[in-house]
């Protein structure tokens, strides 16, 4: 017989980061009862693969689920295959475009090697709802049906609005949340997690459990994760998501250009933080303790490592930590006006198509495009006047103390792409951003 930690420390990580619970009374007696029996609940979130990649924003509900399966419970991930040739009308005033099988099951595939990035891939039962509802039939959706009204389902938010502002609403819409609630009977469920926008749609599915003669199931719904804008709902229609498939160095970039007030919802809905913790940052950063933009390179860090090793979110860390300071470097530096043909390797000419470099030991002539400029770095750290002499700077350069936007000059020639060009220049404790042109 299974042993499940005490309740109230269940709850403690249940409880995390959801929006309301159907009821939490009636989770907490559900959860006496599995710890008695040693029987797991049967947890279950939907996901309809309309799109061939997940983003953060699906993954709180799969985070959810892993917290289920910590705790030793049975957590079902469903893909809405059947259901996605209906289209989930949640959010949308106009009609879904339908999609073909074969892109709902190419789509199913990635949503499956995607989702493993979080749940454990052994201990997860991976369902698709037509296993179950090609079997249905006319006749046994006929008798499902039978047990709605229209008028219920226009108290529906998405189609009472539509339907006031005078926009279709097809027949096969109206279908949806009755498909999504027999879902719930086919499985079983003792809990349903969906988003507050399927709130609707989870009711369904303990009212058709009751017609059953189920238990209704427990209904945890999780709030809706804006996007980058800080305003809409997380999507990719929308270009506000975050890919989790994402190179570390984009995702790690993108997590940094929220907003401090976001960055908590974030923290609560897409780390494993306890609630507890995440008050104590943002206590910490309320007195000044610790820098917002520390505790959001923490965030960041966090999530990158999640989905791509530790390694790779330190890489990306330091990586945009190099851009950043250049960036704040520049802003505050001194710009000096440099003239390309101050600083070029010997035989440019504006004229030419190409210029011609010659090498230190007047070696070979080298002809390159004129989208490649390249700069004597001693010339230019003279004429920037951060070196009195060329020899001087020459010295500078092997000693390794030249850095040209944040990187260790390793020559005294660079190679700039087309002109004009902006590089921040550092020898030593000095530092002055050229303007090449």
């Amino acid at each position: 017989m299974l042993e499940f930690l005490p309740v109230d420390e269940q709850l403690d990580l249940l409880e995390k980061g959801a929006a309301e619970i159907i009821r939490t009374s009636d989770l907490r007696e559900r959860l006496e009862e599995s710890r008695k029996t040693g029987r797991p609940l049967r947890v279950k979130a939907g996901f309809d693969p309309t799109a061939p990649d997940l983003h953060l924003g699906h993954t709180v509900l799969m985070r959810k689920l892993r917290h289920f399966q910590q705790l030793g419970h049975q957590v079902i991930f469903m893909i809405g295959d059947f259901t996605s040739l209906i289209g989930d009308p949640t959010g949308r005033n106009v009609t879904r475009k339908p999609l073909t099988r074969e892109q709902i099951a190419a789509n199913a595939r990635t949503y499956t090697d995607q989702a493993f990035k979080i749940l454990d891939r052994s201990a997860t039962e991976v369902r698709f709802n037509s296993e179950w509802l090609d079997k249905l039939g006319f006749e046994g959706t006929i008798r499902l049906t039978a047990l709605f009204t229209v008028s219920q389902m226009l108290e529906r938010d998405e189609f009472h609005k539509r339907f006031q502002d005078e926009q279709p609403i097809s027949l096969h819409e109206l279908l949806y949340p009755v498909m999504q609630g027999y879902d719930s009977v086919a499985l079983e469920c003792d809990v349903e997690l969906g988003g507050t926008d399927q709130k609707f749609n989870l009711q369904c599915g303990r009212d058709l459990q009751r017609h059953y003669g189920q238990k209704p199931q427990i209904v945890l719904m999780t709030p809706i994760l804006e996007g980058l804008d800080g305003v809409q709902k997380m999507s990719k229609s929308l270009n506000n998501a975050i890919g989790i498939n994402e190179p570390p160095a984009e995702m790690y970039g993108k997590l940094m250009s929220i907003s401090d007030e976001l960055m908590w919802k974030y923290w609560v809905l897409l780390t494993d933080l306890r609630l507890s913790e995440v008050e104590t940052l943002k206590a910490d950063v309320s007195s000044g303790k610790l820098h917002p933009m520390e505790a959001k390179k923490r965030l960041a860090r966090a999530i990158t490592a999640g989905f791509h090793g530790d390694a790779e979110a330190h890489s990306a860390d330091e990586n945009w930590a190099r851009m950043f300071q250049q960036k704040s470097e520049s802003e505050d530096l001194e710009e000096v006006a440099v003239r390309f043909g101050e600083v070029a390797a010997p035989g440019k000419s504006a004229s030419a198509p190409f210029h011609v470099y010659t090498d230190d030991q007047g070696g070979a002539t080298i002809p390159l495009p004129l989208d490649e400029c390249v700069v004597r770095l001693p010339k230019l750290l003279v004429a920037l006047g951060l070196s009195a002499s060329s020899a001087e700077a020459n010295r500078k350069i092997s000693e390794k103390a030249v850095r040209l936007d944040g990187e260790t000059a390793l020559g005294n020639v660079i190679t700039l792409p087309c002109l004009p060009a902006r590089l921040v220049v550092r020898l030593g404790k000095r530092a002055k951003v050229a303007v090449i042109a």
